[in-house]
């Protein structure tokens, strides 16, 4: 049982991103992704990826790991260019 609610924090950290990135855009009134919408990714994605890997799901790991990096990617390349912008 506690694998089912694991995957489901998983699941709903990762819908959740998409909210965040909704609520952002409305009120900015343009299309824009805020920096919690990347750690919300990399949480839900992270969480997951335990899931499958208890699932023993190749699929599913392939695909939660290679998203991960992918999120923590943006994350750097985001934190990268604030340091750039402040020198």
């Amino acid at each position: 049982m506690i694998w089912i609610i694991i995957g489901f924090v998983g699941q709903a950290m990762f819908t959740l991103r998409f909210v965040i990135q909704w609520i952002a855009s409305e009120r900015a009134k343009k299309s824009i992704v805020p920096n919690a919408f990347w750690y919300f990714s990399i949480a839900g994605s992270l969480t997951l990826l335990v899931y499958a890997v208890h699932r023993r799901d190749p699929v599913f790991i392939v695909g939660q790991s290679t998203g991960s990096f992918i999120y923590l990617r943006n994350l750097y390349l985001i934190k990268k260019n604030r340091k750039s912008a402040n020198s």
